[in-house]
C-alpha cells in the first residue's frame, strides 16, 4: 500500500467515508510502521510517511470501519535513560477507539526474557497482544439531549455494567451483563422506580486481566487496569461479532439512558496504566514513547513512578499526555454523550512533581475547556502517595467523594463516641470542607458504601474482612472499615441480631439520603446484596460480587424503603439546599433560624453538649421556610419543615418535641425502626410493614410531648401544623 501524507491531527485512526487517516505521537521514533491485519491474521506494514511536531502520521484510501492495526516504532532502546522502542512488539494506538483481541501473556510481549530483566527480547508479540480497530463515526442519535440534572437534584447509582445485570432473570440471556443489558427496559424502570438520577459506571475503558490473575484463575473484574483510554470495554458488548460493535452498542445504551431522564457517568482512571512496572508487558505507551507518557524516577530511569499501587504514573507533566487525558474527556462527551466523569485517585493527576498540587495544570485545562467544564466532575481525592488524601481541597469546579462522610455516618451509627459534632458537619454538607473555596453542599458527593469496601449488608454484618477467596490469604483490602457485625460474626439466625441489621442498612440509607449533599449508592445495596465479607471483590467475576436479582423476593421491603425516602428528598427541596445553612433566619423579622439542635430532652444544644463524649443522640430541625435559593423561575424556594430525631444508643430513648415556636402538630414520615415511609398526602405507601398486620395511620406528636425513638433508629418529622 502506498499512503498519502495525510494529516497529524486527529491523533488515532479517523475514517471519513472513504479512507482512513492514521497519526502517532511518538518524540524518541526514528520511523513508524502502520500495521495492517486481514481476517486471518496476515500482516501488512505500511511505512508512515509524513512526522509533524513529532506526530507520525499518513492516509490511506479505502480502509474503514473494522480494520484492525497497530504499530511498530523503531528508535533507541536504553532503558536506563528512559527509552524502550522495539519494533518486534506491536503496539496499541493510545487513541484506539476500539479493541480486539487479548493480551494472552506470552513472554513475547515483554521487552526482556523471562528471568533476565536486564536483556532486549526480540521475540515477535503480534499474535499475543490486543489491536486498535478503525470504527464506522456515524450513529443514529435521533434528538438525544444531555438531561442535565442539577447536582442537588441528583441520585447516584454506581454499578458495574456486568455485574448489575449479569443474573437478572428478565434481560435475556445473552444480553446479560452488557451495555445492551443496562439499557433494557426491565433495567431502566426499575432505576426510574427507584429515583436514580445518574448511573455512575464503573470502568469502561478497555482495560486488561492482570497476568498474576489469570494464573490463579481470576480477572480484573472492576476494570481499573486500562490499556485505551478512547475505547469501551468489547467484553461488555452483547453483539460483538464484528470488531467495533462494541462503539455502537454502547452509543445505544446511552441513548436509552438519556431518554428514561437518566444520565451516564464514567469512572476514569488516568492515572495509570496496564502496562504496570519496570518488569510489566510493553503493549502501548512504553514502546511509543515511555517518558512522555509516565512518571520515572529520576536517579534510575529503569523505574517508574508509582503514586497509585499499580506500578506506574501517569506522566501529567508531559503535554502530550495532557492532550490524550483532555482528547480523552472530549472524546465521550463529544461522539459517546456522557454526562460526566468519576476521577479515579485523582490526586495523581495534580503531582505535577512530587506533592500534589492543587493548581496543577492539569486542573488549569479543565477549567478553561468549554466542553469539559460543563459536565459533571467527581473526583476521588487521593492516592497512596505522600499527602495523597485530598478531601476538600480540589478546586470549585470539582464535587469530591466525601471519605469523611463515610467514616463519620459509620461510626455515628456502630457507636462511636465523640461523634456528634462531626456528624452534624457531614449531614449538613460538610461546609468546613467545601465552604471557603466558594463551593456549595452538592460539593460533597455522599456515600456509605462503594465498590472498594464492604457491601452495606455486609457493613452491617461483619467485623473483619473476609477475603479468601482472592487467594492473597486475606493479606488484601482495607483493615479499617469501621463496620459491626450488631453481634456475631457472618451468617446468622438470631432473629434479635437480623432485626437490628435491618435497621442498621436502614438508618445508613435514610441518613445518607437525607443529609445535604449528593448521595451515592453502591449498586444492589438497596437488595441487601452480599459478598461474605469480601471488602476487596476486585478478582470476583462471578456470583461473588453479581447484583442477586432473586432477593427482590425476601428484601423487596428494603427496595421500596429506599424508594420511598428518595421520594422524599426529591419532593422537599430542604434536603437537597444549593447553599449551606448559616444558622440563622433567612429574613429580617423571621423568629427562627434555618437550622437549629437539640439534645434529647428538647433543649438547644450547648457547646458542652456538643463536646459530650457520650452523646450518641440528636434532634435537627430544618426550616422549611428558611431556605435562601431560588427555583429556574426566579423565585423563591419554600417548603414543609421537619425534626429528625437520631438515636444510635442501643436502648429507645424518649425525646422531648422542642417548643411549640417550631411547631405545634408533627407527622412521623419515615422511621428505621419498622421501615416505615409515609407520603405527604396522609395516604401514602407503608413500606416494611410485618405479613398479617393492618399498615395504621402516620403516628401524630403533639409540641412539648415526649416521643419514644427505638434504639439504633432515626425518626423523620413533618410539621403538619404551624405554631399558634
Amino acid at each position: 500500500m502506498q499512503p498519502w501524507p495525510g494529516s497529524p491531527y486527529p491523533l488515532g485512526a479517523t475514517y471519513d467515508g472513504a479512507g482512513t487517516n492514521f497519526a502517532l505521537f511518538s518524540e524518541v521514533a526514528e520511523r513508524v510502521e502502520l500495521c495492517l491485519f486481514d481476517p486471518s491474521g496476515a500482516e501488512t506494514r505500511v511505512k508512515l510517511p509524513e512526522v509533524d511536531g513529532f506526530v507520525w502520521h499518513g492516509y490511506l484510501p479505502n480502509v474503514g470501519p473494522g480494520q484492525e492495526y497497530g504499530y511498530r516504532v523503531h528508535g533507541p532502546y536504553e532503558p536506563r535513560d528512559g527509552v524502550r522502542c522495539n519494533p518486534n512488539k506491536l503496539l496499541l494506538d493510545p487513541y484506539a477507539k476500539a479493541v480486539s483481541g487479548h493480551v494472552d501473556w506470552d513472554e513475547s510481549v515483554f521487552g526482556y526474557p523471562f528471568g533476565k530483566p536486564d536483556q532486549r527480547n526480540d521475540a515477535d508479540s503480534a499474535m499475543h497482544t490486543t489491536r486498535g480497530v478503525v470504527i464506522n463515526p456515524f450513529f443514529d442519535w435521533a434528538t438525544d439531549r444531555p438531561p442535565n440534572i442539577p447536582y442537588n437534584e441528583s441520585v447516584i447509582y454506581e454499578a458495574h455494567v456486568r455485574g448489575l445485570t449479569k443474573l437478572h432473570p428478565e434481560i435475556p440471556e445473552e444480553m446479560r451483563g452488557t451495555y445492551s443489558g443496562l439499557a433494557h427496559p426491565v433495567m431502566i424502570e426499575y432505576l426510574l422506580d427507584m429515583g436514580v438520577t445518574a448511573v455512575e459506571l464503573m470502568p469502561v475503558h478497555q482495560f486488561l486481566h492482570d497476568h498474576g490473575l489469570t494464573e490463579r484463575g481470576l480477572s480484573n473484574y472492576w476494570g481499573y487496569n486500562t490499556i485505551a483510554y478512547l475505547a469501551p470495554h468489547d467484553g461488555y458488548a452483547a453483539a460483538n461479532t464484528m470488531p467495533g460493535s462494541q462503539v455502537q452498542e454502547f452509543k445505544a445504551m446511552v441513548r436509552a439512558l438519556h431518554e428514561a431522564g437518566i444520565e451516564v457517568i464514567l469512572d476514569v482512571v488516568y492515572n495509570h496504566t496496564a502496562e504496570g512496572n519496570h518488569l510489566g508487558p510493553t503493549l502501548s505507551m512504553r514502546g511509543i514513547d515511555n517518558e512522555s507518557y509516565y512518571r520515572l524516577v529520576e536517579d534510575d530511569r529503569r523505574y517508574y513512578m508509582d503514586y497509585t499501587g499499580t506500578g506506574n504514573s501517569l506522566n501529567v507533566r508531559s503535554p502530550h499526555t495532557l492532550q490524550l487525558i483532555m482528547d480523552s474527556l472530549r472524546y465521550w462527551v463529544t461522539e459517546m454523550h456522557v454526562d460526566g466523569f468519576r476521577f479515579d485517585l485523582a490526586a495523581t493527576l495534580a503531582r505535577e512533581f512530587y506533592d500534589v498540587d492543587r493548581l496543577s495544570t492539569f486542573f488549569d485545562l479543565v477549567q478553561q475547556d468549554p466542553v469539559i467544564s460543563q459536565v459533571k466532575l467527581i473526583a476521588e481525592p487521593w492516592d497512596v502517595g505522600p499527602g495523597g488524601y485530598q478531601v476538600g481541597n480540589f478546586p470549585p469546579l470539582w464535587t469530591e467523594w466525601n471519605g469523611k462522610y463515610r467514616d463519620t455516618v459509620r461510626d455515628f451509627w456502630r457507636g462511636e463516641p465523640s461523634t456528634l459534632g462531626e456528624f452534624a458537619s457531614r449531614i449538613t454538607g460538610s461546609s468546613d470542607l467545601y465552604k471557603d473555596d466558594g463551593r456549595r453542599p452538592y460539593a460533597s458527593i455522599n456515600f456509605v458504601t462503594a465498590h472498594d469496601g464492604f457491601t452495606l449488608n455486609d457493613l452491617v454484618s461483619y467485623n473483619e474482612k473476609h477475603n479468601e477467596a482472592n487467594g492473597e490469604g486475606n493479606r488484601d483490602g482495607a483493615d479499617d472499615n469501621r463496620s459491626w457485625n450488631c453481634g456475631t460474626e457472618g451468617p446468622t439466625d438470631d432473629e434479635k441480631i437480623l432485626d437490628l441489621r435491618a435497621r442498621q442498612r436502614r438508618n445508613l440509607l435514610a441518613t445518607l439520603l437525607l443529609s445535604q449533599g449528593v448521595p451515592m449508592l453502591l449498586h444492589g445495596d438497596e437488595l441487601g446484596r452480599t459478598q461474605q465479607g469480601n471488602n476487596n471483590g476486585y478478582c470476583q467475576d462471578n456470583e461473588l460480587s453479581w447484583v442477586d436479582w432473586s432477593l427482590l423476593e425476601t428484601n423487596g421491603d428494603l427496595v421500596d424503603f429506599t424508594g420511598a425516602v428518595i421520594a422524599l428528598r426529591h419532593n422537599h427541596p430542604v434536603f437537597r439546599r444549593r447553599r449551606f445553612f448559616n444558622g440563622r433566619p433567612i429574613r429580617r423579622g423571621d423568629e427562627l433560624r434555618d437550622i437549629a439542635w437539640f439534645t434529647p430532652s428538647g433543649e438547644e444544644m450547648s457547646e458542652q453538649d456538643w463536646e459530650s463524649g457520650f452523646g450518641r443522640s440528636i434532634m435537627v430541625f430544618l426550616n422549611g421556610d428558611g431556605i435562601p435559593d431560588l427555583d429556574r423561575r426566579g423565585d423563591r424556594v419554600t417548603d414543609d419543615s421537619f425534626l429528625l430525631c437520631f438515636n444510635a444508643h442501643h436502648d429507645d430513648i424518649d425525646m422531648t418535641l422542642p417548643d411549640p415556636d417550631y411547631g405545634a402538630e408533627w407527622t412521623v414520615v419515615v422511621d428505621t425502626a419498622t421501615g416505615e415511609v409515609s407520603s405527604d398526602s396522609g395516604g401514602g405507601v407503608v413500606v416494611g410493614v410485618v405479613a398479617g398486620e393492618t399498615p395504621s395511620s402516620p403516628k401524630t406528636a403533639k409540641a412539648s410531648t415526649n416521643l419514644t425513638v427505638t434504639g439504633r433508629s432515626l425518626l423523620v418529622l413533618q410539621r403538619t401544623a404551624q405554631p399558634t
